[in-house]
């Protein structure tokens, strides 16, 4: 069953409120938990949706030629991009993830977030068709598909958008030192671009420690 915060979480950003529980913990559950049913064929076929949603938008509200529509198309779907979204609507919090995944980063890992984000998708199509499933995705790429400016930024993709426009390596994050029992354990988190510096943050979570460091490491370096 949907915990109250997740079913919250699902109905303002899918705009309804789902009705068949099974079918989006399916969306949200990583192989990594052993469940059998997760969100890999969601995300096949909300992938195909996706695709199909922003090309009719890029369709209808551009004028380019075929091949400068399907670079903005690929772009606009690519999983960084969906990443970059489920980010923003603090999807990594919701996931279902073995310990294991957890543990390494996979709450803020880009392929598991882009993935989880189109299983999400594919559980709307499956449960109200097209027409919702495509105004979920108008709605979450919104600001994105208008190319609006001035949105803040995940502290993570800024850095590594800092790194790729300066030729620098891409950041590498270290956990240096965890303290506390499991139910409340401390985090400190080591984020480093070669030849530049370092930058520290501790947190209650890796994920909260990382996306702090990669912050501090902008304030500093940025």
């Amino acid at each position: 069953m949907l915990d109250a915060q997740t079913r919250a979480f699902l109905t303002e950003h899918a705009g309804y409120t789902p009705v068949d529980e099974g079918l989006w913990l399916a969306a949200l559950t990583h192989g990594s938990t052993g469940e059998k049913r997760n969100y890999e064929r969601l995300e096949f076929l909300g992938d195909r949706v996706l695709g199909l949603s922003v090309a009719d938008w890029l369709y209808r509200n551009s004028e380019e030629a075929e091949g400068r529509l399907s670079q903005r198309l690929n772009a606009l779907v690519s999983r960084s991009t969906c990443a970059t979204i489920a980010r923003e609507i603090g999807l990594g919090r919701h996931m279902r993830l073995g310990k294991q995944a957890r543990d390494d980063g996979g709450e803020d890992s880009e392929n598991i977030l882009g993935d989880v984000m189109e299983a999400m998708i594919g559980a709307c199509f499956t449960e109200r068709g097209f027409d919702t499933a495509r105004d979920m995705v108008l709605a979450l790429w919104g600001d994105t598909l208008q190319g609006k400016t001035g949105k803040r930024k995940h502290p993570k993709s800024a850095l590594q958008e800092w790194t790729a426009g300066n030729r620098r390596r891409m950041p590498e994050y270290k956990l240096v030192h965890r303290s506390g029992p499991d139910h409340a354990a401390r985090f400190t988190v080591e984020v480093s671009v070669h030849n530049v510096g370092a930058a520290q943050a501790t947190a209650n979570s890796k994920q909260d420690a990382e996306t702090q460091a990669a912050e501090e490491f902008m304030r500093k370096f940025g």
